[in-house]
């Protein structure tokens, strides 16, 4: 893939809000990296956000959320069952820097 391809984007392309649903230009939405290393492209694909849904997400490093959502099941199992797996690997966090 040449440099000018790799940026390069199909201005026609749609995508879909991971938050909303909604289908939005390519143009109009922010690539989110749910590992937060969007620059180590790879063969990743993206997910996206809408600018408004992206806008009203928090910024601030998530020190190892994304990681604790997808071990705790988060999309792939039932709210209680994500709930209850979630809170104890906190709780296990927790627990672990207290330690030391």
């Amino acid at each position: 893939m040449s440099y000018r391809n790799a940026w390069h984007r199909d201005g026609d392309e749609r995508v879909v809000c991971i938050a909303c649903g909604d289908e939005v230009d390519r143009d109009d939405a922010r690539e989110y990296d749910k590992h937060g290393d969007r620059w180590d492209r790879g063969e990743k694909s993206f997910e996206y956000l809408c600018k408004p849904c992206d806008g009203d997400r928090s910024h601030a490093p998530r020190r190892g959320l994304e990681e604790r959502l997808v071990e705790a099941g988060a999309g792939e199992t039932d709210r209680e069952t994500f709930l209850g797996r979630y809170t104890a690997l906190v709780s296990d966090e927790e627990r672990a820097e207290r330690r030391g």
